[in-house]
Order: structure tokens, then sequence, then C-alpha cells
């Protein structure tokens, strides 16, 4: 009988887990649990989108209320990203992705039976608690079951999300044809709440602890028990390197920590995924202004025929999502990135030069450019990259500080731009936006590191010996 490997510290973890070739098993179903958690916060932000109209008229909101909602869950998150990454860090990846599902399906509930507009606020509120605390968690968690030589699947988080937002478009058109009336947007707002129950019992019943987590927390019986139960991984716990010993004597990692994320080899990497998130989430909610306009000029100012026309753009996105994964093993996240955010800048331009100049199918075709560039490079690659770019230590810590950033880039997006549209109208408006995705061009130019280039900085810390996180390998 072979002799079952000894894991001594994280380092040993993710070689076992990186000698991996591939997903399989129970492991692929709990993979795909994770990303779940993923395809509901972007279904509850499309619930609300898909029937925002009808809730508008039902309720007779004003445009401010209608902002308000609108940016909520967005600007909550630039709160419970980092609070989500704390949490993973002190109590473990999978609780706070089974606390996110329960404000999730209170959020839901709530706004689906509200009255008013404070009532739907609140449950707009939840919604944005549960959606900052587990995409933080959720992209940390699978950056740790993935094999590194597989890491460029997390970039089908962005497909997902264009599959998550055509599903409720989709479930809205039913509704629709059910003559539910106004109040079809109760029905799609609280089908999130569905999504959410079922997730939350998948999660509870399969997802098991982080072996990487484990590690780092010094618990290698428990780490070695959930290889197993993971991977079929047959292991051992060994003594305590010097690495984990250190860490485990270590005051936790906290916000106090956060200033790691801004020092040695870390800087660059924390300022290269926050302008790749931070440009991404800009970009994409500014011109979500604008596809509402072209959907109905190409498809009818109906609700059937725009929801169709919405669905249509979305399966440009779901291109885009799942092409960013090739792309991203291809070319590495940061060049894959850079050449999206140059593609999203030649569009921007040419819609700002040609707007109300050119045919309606010229019209359609540059905003689908804008999205496929979009989706496959940097809308994609700013939470991935932060996933794969700090060690296990840090690394909730680092993409909750980067999914703040992101979520910052949300609320410019939806108050900004749409007031410098109003100042400049929207085809000066659409040449200002192509500032945003030109810095992200210079910045993924600039700085050099890609994770996919390069070791695990767990593997890193574990060789060297050392107990500073802060200071893992350059970017080779």
């Amino acid at each position: 009988m072979a002799q079952r490997p000894s894991v001594k510290g994280v380092g040993d973890v993710v070689a076992l887990i990186d000698g991996l070739g591939k997903i399989t098993g129970r492991a692929q179903v709990i993979w795909f649990l994770v990303f779940g958690g993923l395809f509901l916060d972007a279904y509850s932000n499309a619930a609300l989108s898909a029937g925002l109209g009808p809730m508008t008229t039902q309720m007779e909101l004003t445009s401010t209320q209608v902002s308000i909602l609108t940016a909520t869950a967005p600007a909550l998150a630039i709160i419970f990203n980092p609070v989500g990454g704390w949490l993973a860090t002190r109590i473990g990846r999978v609780p706070p992705l089974l606390i996110a599902k329960v404000f999730a399906i209170a959020g839901a509930l709530l706004a689906a039976f509200a009255g008013d507009f404070t009532v739907v606020w609140l449950g707009r509120v939840l919604v944005g608690v549960a959606y900052g605390i587990d995409f933080a968690v959720a992209m940390a968690l699978l950056a740790e079951y993935t094999p590194a030589k597989l890491g460029g699947r997390l970039n089908l988080w962005q497909a997902v999300w264009y599959v998550a937002t055509t599903s409720n478009l989709a479930l809205a058109l039913v509704f629709f044809n059910l003559d539910v009336g106004a109040d079809i947007w109760r029905w799609s707002v609280g089908s999130a709440a569905v999504v959410a129950g079922v997730l939350l019992v998948g999660q509870w019943l399969m997802l098991k602890e982080s072996p990487t987590w484990l590690a780092s927390k010094g618990r290698l019986d428990e780490a070695v028990a959930n290889l197993d139960r993971i991977y079929g991984i047959e292991a051992v716990a060994g003594r305590p390197d010097e690495v984990t010993r250190a860490a485990t004597e270590a005051p936790a990692i906290g916000f106090r920590q956060a200033g790691l994320l801004f020092k040695g080899d870390y800087l660059p990497r924390t300022v290269l995924s926050s302008v790749i998130s931070l440009g991404q989430s800009m970009q994409y909610f500014a011109v979500g202004w604008y596809l509402p306009l072209i959907s109905l000029t190409i498809f009818g100012e109906s609700f059937e025929k725009a929801t169709i026309g919405s669905m249509v753009f979305n399966a440009f996105g779901i291109a885009g999502g799942l092409l960013s994964a090739y792309f991203g093993r291809r070319l590495g996240l940061r060049l894959s990135s850079a050449a999206g955010f140059a593609g999203v800048f030649v569009a921007l331009l040419a819609m700002g030069l040609t707007f109300e100049k050119v045919p309606t199918a010229v019209a359609f075709l540059l905003p689908v450019l804008f999205i496929l560039c979009h989706s496959a490079g940097p809308g994609a690659n700013g939470k991935s990259i932060a996933a794969l770019s700090y060690s296990s230590d840090v690394r909730a810590l680092g993409t909750g500080v980067t999914g703040m950033v992101g979520s910052f880039g949300s609320v410019v997006g939806l108050y900004v731009f749409p007031q410098i549209k109003d100042s400049l109208g929207l085809a000066d408006t659409f040449l200002v936006l192509s500032v945003v995705p030109l810095l992200g061009l210079i910045t993924c130019l600039a700085i050099k590191w890609d994770p996919t280039k390069a070791a695990s900085p767990d593997e890193v810390a574990a060789r060297a010996g050392s107990t500073e996180s802060a200071a893992p390998a350059t970017a080779r």
C-alpha cells in the first residue's frame, strides 16, 4: 500500500489540490454550489430590474426613490464585502455563505410582500448585505477549492451572472403571460427567495470547510478529513511546520491587518485587481442606462418585446463570460483584461461619435461589442485575479477589499454618469466614460503581475518558511 502523504501546513494542502488534473464527483457538486451563490446575487439584482417599471407604477415611486432602490444593494456591498472577508478569515469560509443565504431569503420576502417604499427598501438592504458577504467569500473559497491549472474556471462567474439575469427575465415573461398584472414585480422579486432557499439547503448539506483555511489555523486533522471528503485525497496529519505554528500563534488577521494588502509585492496586486474591479463595474453600470434604450428601439416598446431584447443582449454576455475562461487560460488574467478594456474603449468612442448618426443595426452592434469585450475580459477578471493573488491568511480580506472597490464603482456608475448624461447628453457621456477603460488598459499594461503565470503564494510561503504573508515571491 502506498504511503499516504503527510500534511504539515497550508503548502502541503495546496500542493495536493494543485496535483489534481480535474475536479470530479463531490468536489464538482460543491464547486457549483458555491457558484450558485453568485448566481443568486445576479438573480436578485435582475429581479428588481425586471419588475422596476410595474413597481414604479403601482407604488407611484419618484425618480429619487427608484434611484435609491437601484443603488442600495451595491452601496451596502461597499461595507459588507470587507465584512464578509473578515468573517471568512475569522470563522471559516462556509458559515458566512450560509448566513448570506438567510439574509437573501429575508430580503426577498420582505420586498415581495411590501406595502410601501420603505419596506421594499429594507428588503433591498438585506439583499445588499447578502450580496456583499457572499461575493467576497465565494470567490476566495472557489480559489481554494480549485487546482492551480484550472484557475481560469473562476472567470465563469461572469457567464453565471448573465445566465442568472436571463433566467429572471425569462421568468418575468412567464409571469407576464400568466397575467399577474402590476404585481409581476412581486413574483419576480419573491422568486429570489426560492432560489436562496434551495441554495441554503444544498450548501448546508454539501459544503465542507476549505482544507486550506483549516490548515492555516493549525487544524490539520480536520484539513486532512476534508481533503478526503471533498476530493477523495487520503493523507495524514503531520507535525505542524514552522509556518503553521507561527500562523496559529499570531493574532488573527482582521481589519487592522488590511495594510498587508498595500505592502511589499502585494501592493501592485491590490492596485491591479482594484483598478480592474473598479473600472469594469463603472463602465458596466453606466452603460447599463443605455442598453434598455437600444432594446426598446430594436425590439419595440412593449414589456414583452423589451424583455426579449434585454435577453438578447444578455446572451452575448453569457458568450463573453464563457470565453473569459478560455482567454484567461491562454493570455492570462492581466492581458485578457487589457484586451477587454481596449475593446470597450473602442466601442465607447464609436458609440459617442456615431450616436443617432448610424443605422439601427449598427447602433445595436456597438453595445454588443461592448458587452462581449467587457464580459470576456475585465468583467470577470477583477474578482478572479484578487482571489488568486493572495495567500490563504489574507485571501478573503483581499477579495473583500477588491469587492468593496468594485461596489463603489457600481454606485458611481449608477449615480454620477446619469448626471453627466443630463448635463452633456448621451453621446458626450460615452466619450467621457471612455476614459475609464483607457485607464484600466494603462494599468494592466503597467503592472506585470498575473497569478496564472506565477507560483501559488501559499506554496511560495511554505517553501520559504516565512511568516511574512506580505512578502510573496514576485511574478515570473
